[in-house]
């Protein structure tokens, strides 16, 4: 019997069905099996928004840490076999310089906050239970590959120079915003409070707050949106947007485990979530120091698209896992600046 693909949807949105001669379905592929299921050369036809869905599907029930660890090993994708010979003539002739200096701006801070927790993450790995050490050691990984895959795209696309992975962060650096020193050295503070003690419940969510929520869920996941669907839409950058959109599939992985951290820790102390309460009063209150803003117009954003985006990344995730918000934290929220880095 022979099939043919056709197109459907499932909860408003596409989906492939394989049907025999007579039209009967013989199997339905679903959006999340598509995600969760793709090759690197089969996620370039994935879009951006349905990741997001993949990751927000499971939010509410929160897979344990080995599962997380078998999808990790199922999706793990290879570096090197992107190539981004594309991608460097498209970004020489097809890009303004507007759109260069915004999506280097952003690059960058991905660049640096891939590195920096790659080299951190050790630490928060010797607290908690066996299983999630196991599930953190691919997140450790991960984040190995992804600060490769930047290193690739800024020495054969941007044209960066540099012999070595240090000399290519140092050529990127002028380029990071103040919206990435503010967390990620927080966030280093953090690590060295996990250093001398980390079992220590209270700096663990301390930490998981500012990585796993903030920086991953909100800001990292926000960037990849902007970009990743500045990509789709002018059709650019086929490289960058396979790589990264992988990359979005391993951070809802790495979302979904954080979460689990955080829901844990609040569900067996009750007091961990002034912690979360206090981390995020924080970060909001750094949020608006910048004293430049990323032109994201020219990708095809405004700011208050941007505000919108970032508030509906944090709201839902805190809802997905029942953490709660006292009056004070929702109206700093919801007086968010639409500045970003990455994640």
């Amino acid at each position: 019997m022979k099939a043919v693909l056709e197109r459907g949807t499932v909860e408003g949105r596409p989906h492939a069905a394989l049907t025999g001669g007579d039209g009967m379905v013989t199997r339905q592929e679903t959006v999340q099996e598509r995600v969760a299921n793709s090759t690197l050369a089969q996620i370039r036809d994935v879009d951006i928004d349905d990741v997001l869905d993949y990751l927000h599907a499971d939010l509410k029930k929160l897979p344990d840490y080995l599962d997380l660890y078998r999808r990790y090993l199922r999706q793990r994708w290879d570096v090197y076999e992107l190539d981004f010979g594309q991608d460097a003539i498209d970004w020489r002739t097809r890009m303004s310089a507007e759109e260069r200096t915004a999506f280097v701006a952003i690059s960058s801070g991905f660049h640096h906050g891939e590195r920096q927790v790659e080299v951190e993450l050790p630490v928060f790995m010797l607290g908690g239970s066996e299983e999630s050490k196991i599930y953190m050691s691919s997140q450790i990984e991960d984040e190995a590959r992804h600060t490769i895959f930047f290193d690739r795209f800024y020495r054969e696309v941007v044209a960066l120079p540099g012999t070595s992975i240090q000399d290519v962060l140092d050529a990127s650096y002028p380029h990071v915003s103040e919206t990435f020193v503010g967390p990620f050295g927080l966030l280093a503070h953090q690590a060295d409070e996990l250093r001398r003690d980390p079992e220590d419940p209270a700096a663990r969510v301390r930490y998981g707050t500012t990585y796993f929520l903030w920086i991953e869920g909100v800001l990292a996941l926000s960037v990849m949106k902007i970009t990743l669907s500045y990509c789709r839409t002018r059709k650019l950058l086929p490289a960058y947007y396979s790589g990264f959109t992988a990359t979005c599939r391993d951070e809802a992985r790495h979302v979904q485990g954080g979460m689990r951290i955080l829901r844990d820790a609040v569900q067996s102390d009750p007091a961990m979530l002034h912690e979360i309460h206090e981390t995020l009063r924080t970060i909001l209150r750094m949020n608006g120091a910048v004293s430049r803003r990323l032109a994201l117009e020219s990708l095809g954003w405004t700011p208050e698209e941007v505000r919108r985006l970032m508030i509906r990344q944090l709201t839902m995730k805190l809802s997905d896992v029942g953490i709660d918000l006292p009056p004070d934290l929702r109206e700093q929220i919801d007086r968010l600046q639409p500045e970003l880095a990455g994640g």
